[in-house]
């Protein structure tokens, strides 16, 4: 059955998932730029996450919709188990949001230029001046609904158990007061580890858990920290007992 799967990739999945990502790119980047950004700087990227799981059999389970509430903004924070977590949140969130992410993406064919035109937030720390901007974007984004998805980790996991967090998310969540939004994902690790050597997609299940938002309850270090362990605490409380625990990622 394993190769069987591989053949279907090879042969069937990849190139249908090759083509809608240059069309999906394209529409993105061509309906921003005529106007109606929140539109298409969404709704293509929804329909390429969901096509991608689906295309690839692979089922998706999300629980805790009810957390959300309509209209409110805000900083969406989840673990990084791996590149599975793009395609889940964007195919199966159900909610509009910007990313925030390295500035090296701008680079990769098609997709980086779909997120630049789509008014994604690169996080660029070559120098104060960038950094203040990068904030700065992401002021300007949080209003109106419009929400925030950020991987506090920084870079995927290569051992599928959470890393540290880092303050950046958080410290803009207490700035603006805005509500964090702990997201678990698992099943990611599995379909596609963090390895050089693993170039197939593993069938495994998908579950996205959305918990219960961490509001502010002062402003300044104190809370920041508080909110920052309780996100920890609530996406770690969602993992699978095997990814329980910190485990040290080499990257950080």
């Amino acid at each position: 059955m394993k190769y069987l799967y591989r053949a279907y990739q090879l042969c069937i999945a990849l190139p249908i998932l090759l083509l809608w990502t240059i069309m999906i790119s394209l529409a993105t980047a061509i309906g921003c730029s005529l106007g109606g950004g929140h539109f298409w700087g969404y709704y293509p990227g929804k329909s390429w996450g969901w096509a991608i799981i689906r295309l690839l059999l692979l089922p998706v389970k999300v629980e805790g919709r009810e957390n959300m509430k309509e209209n409110e903004s805000y900083v969406i924070a989840a673990n990084h188990q791996g590149a599975f977590d793009i395609f889940l949140i964007f195919g199966f969130l159900g909610r509009q949001f910007k990313w925030m992410m390295k500035h090296q993406l701008r680079k990769v064919p098609f997709v980086g230029y779909a997120c630049e035109k789509s008014h994604q937030i690169f996080v660029d720390k070559r120098g104060p001046r960038k950094v203040k901007e990068t904030y700065d974007k992401a002021r300007a984004t949080l209003k109106g609904g419009m929400s925030l998805v950020v991987f506090p980790e920084g870079a995927r996991s290569f051992t599928g158990h959470m890393g540290v967090f880092k303050r950046g998310a958080f410290m803009l969540a207490d700035e603006l007061q805005l509500p964090i939004l702990p997201l678990t994902i698992n099943g990611s690790f599995d379909i596609m580890p963090r390895m050089r050597d693993c170039k197939w997609v593993t069938w495994h299940p998908l579950k996205l858990t959305i918990h219960k938002p961490i509001y502010p309850e002062g402003q300044g270090p104190e809370d920041i920290n508080r909110r920052m362990d309780e996100c920890y605490k609530a996406i770690m409380s969602g993992l699978e007992e095997k990814y329980q625990g910190f485990v040290e990622n080499p990257d950080q």
